[in-house]
């Protein structure tokens, strides 16, 4: 699947970028059909250790889903935001099985 990363006002490293890579593959087990995925990184400016925001946005066709996550670590936060696209993703491919 393709992933286009984009992190704002700082450079991902690239263990940050595989970890996010592997975590969207494993997406395309429970739905077949998706196009490509968008993610975001932002680091909040707040004194709150909460501030890492992931904001991830899956294309499928003729739809897309999107899941914003904000954690202590990029990598919690993509976790997160990866089981809530899961949960997403298995209603949409079962919605379409019912219909079919």
């Amino acid at each position: 699947m393709k992933v286009n990363t984009q992190s704002v006002n700082f450079v991902a490293d690239g263990k940050l970028l595989d970890f996010i890579q592997k975590k969207m593959d494993k997406l395309e087990l429970y739905y077949d059909k998706i196009i490509g995925a968008d993610v975001y990184l932002k680091v909040e400016n707040t004194s709150a250790k909460e501030n890492k925001i992931v904001e991830i946005k899956v294309l499928v066709p003729r739809d897309k889903c999107m899941v914003k996550k904000q954690c202590k670590s990029f990598e919690e936060a993509v976790d997160s935001a990866c089981s809530s696209l899961e949960r997403q993703l298995v209603k949409k491919k079962e919605k379409q099985r019912a219909s079919a």
